[in-house]
């Protein structure tokens, strides 16, 4: 005899406040010549690592790109060349990244380019399993009204697993800096959850 079932994907999400933060800065430096252009970038850079060293882990710096090109002005005038070393910097609390970023800007000064903060959740696993047990709530309220329909009842699981990322999964939160203040705000952790059902018929 055959098996009537029915397979439904919940959603669920959950809130958390991000607690530590991706610092992304560069030392920038322009020249007339490639060497002299390099070698200020370079220096700026060794300074930013001196810095960051200061506030979280040497494991936690790491440079992510260096790059020289030709330099014009806004008239399209060749005028020497632009090297940037681009550094990701993680901090292990939002305070230490705001001291951070205060340290910098008065170290390294122009040379200094802040390309942004991603702030993130440094555990999350707690918020996926609130947001996994909220897609199987969303998942049972499916099927139960799917199963009324059909004029049965839900019986055992046969199946459940993960269907792939949610639509809002786990973001990274762009954090607000009002001088060296950074506001956490929230992220949404989300997770897709199918989950198949043998239906009961009603009597």
């Amino acid at each position: 005899m055959s098996t009537h079932t029915v397979t439904v994907t919940g959603h669920g999400t959950t809130s958390v406040r991000p607690d530590s933060a991706v610092v992304r800065v560069a030392g920038v430096a322009r020249a007339a010549g490639v060497a002299e252009a390099f070698g200020g970038c370079s220096a700026a850079a060794a300074a930013i690592g001196g810095v960051a060293r200061r506030h979280t882990g040497e494991e936690r710096v790491a440079t992510t790109g260096i790059n020289v090109w030709p330099w014009h002005d806004n008239q399209g005038q060749p005028r020497g060349f632009e090297a940037r070393h681009s550094m990701s910097i993680v901090c292990p609390d939002l305070d230490a990244a705001g001291a951070l970023l205060d340290e910098l800007t008065t170290e390294i000064g122009d040379a200094l380019v802040v390309e942004g903060v991603a702030l993130e959740v440094s555990s999350p696993t707690a918020a996926h399993e609130q947001a996994v047990a909220a897609a199987y709530d969303d998942a049972v309220r499916q099927a139960t009204q799917l199963a009324g329909l059909a004029g049965a009842s839900l019986g055992e699981v046969l199946a459940i697993g993960h269907a792939g990322p949610a639509g809002d999964g786990t973001g990274h939160h762009r954090g607000a800096m009002m001088s060296a203040k950074i506001e956490p705000g929230e992220t949404t952790v989300g997770a897709n959850l199918t989950v198949t059902w043998s239906l009961v018929r009603e009597a």
